[in-house]
């Protein structure tokens, strides 16, 4: 989900929530290995790298 504003007479991202659902995780060690990977994964990520200077990245996991 993202968050557009108004700047002048452009729209711009402004936010970004991501929310990760994962399927198949089972027991606390899986979760565990999930929430460890999800603390550093934007790090990682060219996309979110990229961008973190200029948008709010934010995200949470879901489990299913």
């Amino acid at each position: 989900m993202g968050e557009i504003e108004k700047d002048g007479k452009v729209l711009v991202i402004k936010r970004i929530h991501v929310t990760y659902t994962l399927k198949g995780v089972e027991g606390d060690e899986d979760r565990e290995k999930a929430e460890r990977a999800h603390g550093f994964h934007a790090d990682y990520c060219p996309v979110a790298r990229s961008i973190r200077d200029s948008i709010a990245i934010t995200t949470e996991l879901s489990y299913a």
